[in-house]
């Protein structure tokens, strides 16, 4: 029996979720509480955000074209 460990996953901070998306972190966490973004709690409570699904987001998000502010 397969079981997949979060551990084996990378996780990343609000933080970096946030400059990926060019978002403010607090944007983040609204994502997680309006379900639109899975978290995982640390043993502190602070959120974590898995890397694939994170990276499942950005390719939906149109990127910012040349010459667009």
């Amino acid at each position: 029996m397969a079981v997949h460990s979060v551990e084996s996953e990378a996780l990343l901070t609000p933080s970096e979720v946030a400059s990926l998306f060019r978002v403010d972190p607090k944007t983040v966490t609204r994502w997680a509480k309006a379900g639109k973004l899975s978290s995982i709690r640390t043993l502190g409570g602070h959120r974590r955000y898995r890397e694939s699904e994170v990276r499942g987001l950005l390719t939906g998000v149109p990127q910012q074209r040349e010459g667009q502010a």
